[in-house]
């Protein structure tokens, strides 16, 4: 699946071609069989077991792909995407 699809079915983007312009112009960090990349072409292709990460709100997300989906759907569908791997202000204060 392409990236930039993906992103934008996981809910992280509101249309397709605002993730292909992000992917394009910021990149996205992808991490693959413990090999990190940076990737600036909204095609690429993802597998589920990747990590994807990016800068969002002033903080970096990352994120492993569970599955490409088959639409974008409901944010609770889009969820089921991902396992969220990102440590929020909350969890960096208490350690």
């Amino acid at each position: 699946m392409r990236l930039d699809v993906w992103l934008w079915r996981a809910r992280f983007f509101k249309t397709r071609s605002l993730a292909a312009g992000f992917v394009s112009g910021k990149g996205v960090r992808l991490t693959r069989s413990g090999q990190l990349r940076k990737v600036s072409k909204p095609g690429f292709r993802i597998l589920p077991g990747d990590i994807v990460s990016f800068p969002r709100g002033g903080q970096i997300v990352s994120v492993q792909v569970l599955d490409h989906g088959e639409r974008r759907g409901p944010a609770s569908e889009a969820r089921a995407l991902y396992e969220d791997l990102s440590i929020n202000d909350q969890e960096r204060h208490d350690a």
